[in-house]
């Protein structure tokens, strides 16, 4: 399993680039069991992220699990991606066979800041609501088993 920042991840392919590593790391991520990108589509992608991304999810596609959060709408990931072309195949692998989660619910950090900042007699901090997208592809990772199994694997 590997969790990763999606800036964070392109940001390391394209430094692995300029040492001549990045073949080598798009290796390990496509033998990854579960890769886990969070804070998926919150910049525009660049062209070489673009390029980037669709080498990952597309290695990846049939080989693994793959977890995206984001509290992005999914209607607006294609603009995010930014190249029709590019959006239409990378979500086409990802979003085909997934499960897809919506949360509602005030976020950990806001929660956290709340008790603490009310156990200092700071005001009241906003409780706007913010909503979580987490898209769950189910890949052949769960080699034969039911459907009905795949759901319990994967249950949240």
């Amino acid at each position: 399993m590997l969790y990763k920042r999606l800036s964070r991840l392109l940001d390391e392919l394209a430094v692995a680039r300029l040492h001549g590593r990045q073949a080598r790391l798009l290796k390990t991520l496509a033998r990854t069991r579960l890769l886990i990108l969070d804070d998926w589509a919150m910049v525009k992608l660049t062209a070489e992220q673009r390029r980037d991304l669709m080498e990952v999810i597309d290695d990846r596609h049939g080989r693994g699990s793959t977890i995206v959060a984001t509290q992005i709408p999914l209607d607006r990931w294609h603009d995010q991606i930014g190249d029709p072309t590019y959006a239409d195949a990378i979500l086409d692998r990802l979003v085909h066979n997934a499960y897809r989660f919506e949360m509602k619910g005030e976020s950990t950090r806001r929660r956290a800041a709340r008790q603490s900042a009310a156990a200092e007699g700071v005001d009241k901090i906003d409780e706007q609501s913010k909503l979580l997208r987490i898209v769950i592809p189910v890949i052949h990772a769960f080699h034969g088993r039911a459907p009905h199994q795949h759901q319990k694997a994967i249950r949240i």
